[in-house]
């Protein structure tokens, strides 16, 4: 077997856990559903489900790659005050998520809305997220101004999600992203 096939494979398990998940959560409701539970419909094992993924809130929650938080920053106008960047990047982000993403990212979100415990873990990944562009901008001190605006708007950006998740989509993520921004702009 070559290490190409290996990759298809890997990737096609993971995607199969990832989607057998979903179902069960949007059928049963995900505080309902077992690890062993998704690990079955899926036809694998439980240690193969956790070779995919640590845990379930690992599967609903995933942090961006690296590359693609520094691609997200190069895009953006370096001339231009962080803010202004970090907004640019945030609506392009969203302007350019196709309709098979912008899908499953509400799934996703509706299924943290609604869980209290998944609610408070998005914080974390919020704080990762953001530190991945602290890292990019070269940011090291936590008294640089810097820290304080990136994390305001992704603070700002992960309550546009709750809220856009708990609408069920009828809201527009971008309006309600724009309406979260112009809170931050503002202040």
């Amino acid at each position: 077997m070559t290490q190409a096939h290996r990759a298809r494979q890997y990737a096609a398990t993971h995607q199969r856990i990832y989607d057998t998940a979903m179902a069960l959560f949007a059928e049963c409701g995900y505080e309902e559903v077992a690890i062993g539970q998704i690990a079955t419909a899926a036809g694998v094992s439980v240690p193969t489900f956790y070779a995919h993924y640590a845990s379930k809130d690992e599967l609903i929650m995933a942090l961006p790659e690296r590359a693609e938080v520094a691609a997200l920053l190069a895009a953006a106008p370096a001339d231009r005050p962080l803010a202004e960047r970090l907004r640019l990047i945030l609506g392009g982000f969203l302007a350019g998520m196709a309709a098979e993403r912008r899908a499953d990212t509400l799934a996703r979100w509706r299924i943290i809305a609604s869980t209290p415990r998944l609610r408070y873990r998005a914080a974390g990944y919020e704080r990762a997220t953001a530190q991945m562009l602290l890292d990019e901008l070269g940011v090291a001190e936590d008294g640089d101004p810097a820290v304080v605006v990136v994390t305001a708007h992704f603070s700002a950006y992960t309550q546009a999600l709750l809220r856009w998740g708990a609408s069920g989509g009828t809201l527009p993520l971008e309006e309600v992203a724009a309406e979260a921004m112009a809170v931050l702009r503002g202040m």
